[in-house]
């Protein structure tokens, strides 16, 4: 039980004030008059206003609260590594038995992981959270068993207590690890671009001057290379194709260091073509004729060469050549010298004409089989005999004409292998387009995919695989009607960037081919298939571990999954013959980018109260008590700071003196001064 005078006056303090410096007044001018009872004026006066304070004894009953010691435990990944866990849970169990002896005082335990979504410890936001929980005025300290190295320090909170680091690891740890300084997100095809890492050793590392590095591109062979540590390092890496491309970079462990697994750095690039080059030969004007110019120059990232033949040799108007404005076709430039560096050759309604000699056919037919892409758009020229079919072209021709020119309306329909193909699904159904008016009936090859047809069920858009090459038939030269929104028209524009874009091997639009869409460390496994099934999918995780993962079909010839995976790094996956590789975040997690044990992170929070850092290593340091404000650590000691906090039971008030009794005195000494003063 404690007691404490307080006041709890009748009125306002500036009254009182008021009537105190009245009371002064008075005093002084009965001292000034020489009356000689001024002093029992100035006691009663005094009485008076002490009266209107009201004064009173308060007596608390208390009943003392426990103090709060918190004892932080770091077992984020980077915890375990060599023997830091085991340290960790021997030291908290050692003092919290230790501290628990100690009386009225109480140990909460938090135990901290690693953060959500890579974001490495969260050591502060843990101690926020805990000191929410508890009443500020009891917490006497807090005590982090960590390696200090946390990722959140800007998240510090006001202490309350002081707060000490008790910190893992040894002085002679050290590590080496791996840095990507710059990686760009794209990158152009057949072109090197510069990758800048770097080497770093930490810790008590051995005076090393190099190492060698380990490139390998989706998942192939690794290519080594000597890199100096310390230092940052060009390397130049070029891409095998487009689409993502996965490099990995390793540095080999080296003996002694902590841990290997920042030695390894993920880097995801696009690869992509710098410009798609394109030959459009025109064998005539048509109605039609600029629907594949206006596609391929809407592409910015397509250079167009376009040729249409307005004056063929036939052609006699007696207008002398030296005054013609047209220009020359380069026929032997662009077919013999110049072919190669053409992605994609386009004939649009092209005939024999003797405008290109069959050597010059003949070599457009080798640019495919090695690896060109040559796309025909027939119209009742190639039903003739004059047809491209008939040249040395024609070996290579996904189809052949019958000789017959379908002249009749019909909307084309995407046929069952098309639903599947990439370059057809998903444009619509034939009841929402236009009808089209003419068709060449073709004969395809064997080994040709008809993924479009048109009357009565005939061929209208086949492909084919020729080699390397790629060659794609059109047996309509009306798709200029879609263009122009002839019966509301159709998907043209997205029908023929796709045919382009798949003649020219783009990634996306390959039929059979299995990839991946990473998002953090889950990522979509995507099969794509002309089958009607497909089979399991192999994971292989960067441990070596496998499983397998069931694909489920979400649209026609589309297969797909979503996977969590268990650890950061690289995957690999496996169907059949397809295979692909893909990296879910970082190679090395963010709890391995540093993984020496330092104090520097967390110093100047410990300094605003006066806390320090001690290593396990060198034992448990001494528990003391200190005054707040005092320096709470030293060698080999730290300190808490008893609150003395306590809950108050009840509270009751008696007047310092009963009112009769303050009236009684107050009268007693004024009727005193006036008999002092009333005798002389």
């Amino acid at each position: 039980m404690t007691g404490t005078l307080v006041f709890d006056p009748l009125l306002p303090w500036i009254a009182i004030g008021a009537l105190g410096g009245l009371a002064v007044l008075g005093v002084a001018l009965a001292l000034w008059r020489g009356l000689a009872g001024w002093g029992l004026r100035a006691l009663a006066a005094l009485v008076i206003v002490a009266a209107l304070a009201q004064p009173s004894w308060q007596r608390e009953e208390r009943a003392p609260l426990d103090d709060i010691v918190l004892i932080v435990e770091d077992k984020s990944a980077s915890q375990t590594l060599a023997d830091r866990a085991g340290v960790t849970e021997n030291a908290a169990t050692t003092l919290e038995e230790e501290l628990a002896g100690r009386p009225n005082t109480q140990i909460r335990r938090i135990e901290v992981g690693d953060g959500e979504e890579n974001s490495g410890t969260q050591l502060m936001t843990a101690v926020s959270e805990a000191l929410a929980e508890e009443p500020p005025a009891q917490v006497a300290g807090i005590l982090l068993l960590s390696d200090g190295r946390l990722h959140d320090l800007d998240r510090a909170p006001d202490l309350p207590a002081p707060m000490h680091l008790l910190m893992t690891g040894q002085e002679d740890d050290w590590d080496r690890r791996l840095i990507v300084e710059n990686a760009p997100a794209f990158a152009i095809l057949d072109e090197p671009v510069t990758l800048t890492v770097r080497v770093e050793d930490e810790g008590a590392a051995p005076d090393v001057a190099q190492t060698t590095i380990d490139i390998s591109v989706d998942g192939a062979e690794p290519q080594t290379f000597d890199i100096p540590i310390g230092q940052s390092f060009d390397l130049p890496v070029t891409l095998p194709h487009g689409g993502l491309n996965v490099i990995q970079f390793t540095v080999p462990e080296a003996e002694g260091e902590i841990t290997d697994r920042n030695n390894t750095a993920l880097v995801q690039i696009n690869g992509v073509r710098d410009r798609l080059r394109v030959l459009l030969v025109s064998g005539e004007p048509h109605a039609g004729g600029r629907t594949w110019r206006n596609l391929l120059k809407s592409d910015s990232s397509v250079d167009l060469v376009h040729f249409t033949i307005l004056r063929p040799p036939e052609k006699q108007d007696g207008v002398p050549v030296n005054e013609l404005s047209l220009i020359a076709f380069p026929t032997r430039e662009l077919f013999l010298e110049k072919i190669e560096d053409f992605d994609l050759i386009i004939f649009d309604r092209y005939k024999r004409r003797g405008i290109l000699p069959s050597i010059y056919l003949d070599n457009v037919r080798n640019y495919v089989e090695e690896g060109g892409a040559v796309m025909i758009a027939a119209g009742p020229d190639f039903a003739s005999a004059d047809s491209l079919a008939r040249t040395p072209l024609g070996e290579v021709l996904p189809a052949t004409p019958t000789a017959r020119v379908i002249e009749e309306a019909f909307r084309p329909e995407i046929t069952d292998l098309g639903e599947r193909h990439p370059v057809t699904s998903g444009l619509g159904t034939a009841e929402d387009w236009g009808r089209w008016l003419r068709q060449i009936d073709v004969t395809p090859t064997d080994s040709a995919e008809v993924v479009m047809s048109g009357t009565e069920g005939r061929p209208l858009l086949v492909l084919d695989r020729i080699g390397e090459g790629r060659v794609a038939l059109m047996a309509s030269d009306q798709a200029w009607l879609w263009s122009r929104g002839y019966e509301g028209g159709g998907p043209q524009l997205e029908l023929l960037r796709r045919l382009a874009h798949w003649m020219m091997k783009e990634p996306e639009l390959e039929e059979e081919t299995l990839f991946a869409e990473p998002t953090g460390q889950r990522m979509r496994i995507v099969r794509r298939t002309l089958g009607e099934e497909v089979g399991p999918v192999t994971v292989t995780h960067p441990d070596g571990e496998t499983e397998t993962v069931t694909l489920e079909e979400t649209s026609p010839g589309r297969f797909e999954a979503v996977y969590e995976g268990p650890e950061i790094g690289l995957y690999r996956l496996e169907e059949g013959e397809q295979e692909a590789v893909v990296g879910l975040g970082p190679a090395a997690p963010r709890e391995f980018e540093q993984t020496i044990a330092t104090a520097s992170l967390l110093e100047p929070v410990l300094d605003t109260v006066r806390g320090g850092t001690a290593r396990l290593e060198n034992g448990l340091p001494d528990i003391r008590e200190v005054s707040p404000g005092r320096p709470a650590a030293g060698r080999g000691w730290i300190g808490i700071t008893p609150r003395e906090a306590y809950e108050t039971l009840n509270v009751t008030q008696v007047p310092a003196l009963p009112a009769w009794l303050v009236l009684l005195l107050a009268s007693g000494l004024i009727l005193a001064a006036w008999l002092r003063e009333g005798r002389r």
